[in-house]
């Protein structure tokens, strides 16, 4: 049974006052607060277990390294990868998917090959595709979603050309919070010689995920919303796609032996390891994802269900409240404006005065925007320890925001 009011305890940010109102905190798809058991295990290593990693002979050295490694096969199982090798270490999907777009990328796609988008993307999977563009002459070929957010898989499937040589897709988009067929697209990819990357940022916050059943070449986490620390993170790449790729980074512990005139690199995930790592992040992150497999990534699906379902009714109470792209929800993120004057970010200030945080702004994602035809959108994201009761919190400042605008 999920007891929400006891996860809730977890977390002692939750406790705490804003402007003298019990904090509201409902920007969960930008960053996760932390559970204590996390915030006790990064105070641990640096306090009692620290020593830099893989190099060290000594006692400390070996246990952090033990600590750091262990979390390799703790995301293979979180995310169903079949080998622990597949899962690289990163500082989020940020360097995930720009390891892939350099890694893989650049040493493998020519001036003319194709790269299927969606306009949903967040600018994390937009960016390292335009480096190619400007660099190497790779065209990006986009796909618009539906009027109501959603992404039709036909049209990414009409979208691939015997030129296409990567589809880059979000499997959850951070504004609209609608699912993506994974599954559907790489089996339409593979079957047309195309790789597929899944930017993996909120769905695996929100739903259980195995890659092996998604059968996508490449699925990028970050820790940060995943209840872990910041600068954490992993980028699964499953062992054929290994075997294309080029290290992005040089340094220590990447490479096997370095002369004058060779080098040779270690075997993957090591080659693509490069310098010291975020060592106390990453086992901060395997805290993290053991909390997470200890609450239930299903149980949690379903209490946040719960929460959609609940909000979904109360937005549409309120007709004065406009939802963006509000295609039927997989999961609780939800972009809004009022029906009045203000700007998202005079509402994101004013629910601030009442202890709720909410994100206002683009959410790096400008093509979706342009689509959709604001500048803007107020966006309200929960989470695993979200109430209803935070949703009635967050419609009657919404009162309060509409009535000082009207």
């Amino acid at each position: 049974m999920y007891h929400v009011k006891k996860v809730r305890d977890d977390f002692p940010i939750l406790s705490k006052l804003v402007n003298g109102k019990p904090l509201v905190y409902l920007d969960n798809a930008a960053s996760a607060q932390k559970p204590q058991v996390v915030i006790d295990a990064i105070v641990t290593a640096y306090t009692e277990e620290y020593a830099n990693v893989h190099r060290g002979l000594h006692y400390l050295s070996n246990l952090a390294t033990d600590k750091f490694e262990a979390v390799r096969g703790k995301i293979k199982e979180f995310i169903n990868a079949e080998h622990d090798d597949e899962i690289i270490y990163t500082t989020g999907s940020t360097e995930g998917i720009n390891m892939v777009a350099f890694g893989w990328g650049m040493p493998n796609l020519k001036a003319g090959d194709e790269i299927v988008l969606s306009v949903l993307e967040h600018h994390a999977n937009i960016i390292p595709w335009h480096f190619l563009r400007e660099r190497q002459g790779i065209r990006l070929i986009w796909v618009e979603p539906e009027d109501d957010g959603s992404l039709d898989t036909q049209k990414v499937a009409d979208a691939i050309s015997p030129k296409t040589r990567l589809v880059a897709i979000s499997h959850l988009s951070n504004v609209t919070g609608c699912r993506v067929d994974i599954r559907r697209i790489s089996e339409i990819a593979h079957k047309n010689g195309v790789v597929v990357l899944v930017d993996g940022s909120q769905s695996c916050v929100h739903m259980p995920i195995d890659v092996q059943q998604l059968g996508c070449d490449f699925f990028a986490i970050t820790g940060h919303k995943l209840y872990g620390p910041s600068a954490s993170g992993a980028l699964y790449a499953c062992r054929s796609r290994l075997k294309e790729m080029q290290p992005f980074k040089g340094g220590g512990n990447m490479i096997h032996e370095v002369g004058r005139e060779t080098i040779t690199y270690g075997a993957p995930p090591t080659m693509f390891e490069a310098g010291t790592p975020a060592i106390v992040e990453m086992i901060g992150l395997g805290v993290a994802v053991d909390y997470l497999q200890d609450l239930g990534m299903v149980n949690i699906e379903r209490h946040e269900e719960e929460i959609v379902a609940y909000a979904s009714r109360q937005f549409a109470n309120e007709p004065w409240i406009q939802l963006q792209g509000a295609a039927q929800k997989n999961a609780a993120i939800f972009s809004f404006t009022l029906d009045c004057p203000a700007h998202p970010h005079d509402i994101s200030t004013i629910l601030d005065q009442q202890g709720i945080a909410i994100r206002a702004g683009h959410h790096c994602a400008q093509p979706l925007m342009s689509f959709l035809g604001v500048s803007a959108t107020c966006r309200a994201s929960f989470g695993l320890y979200n109430t209803k009761e935070e949703v009635d919190a967050l419609i009657e400042g919404l009162r309060v925001c509409r009535d000082l605008f009207s």
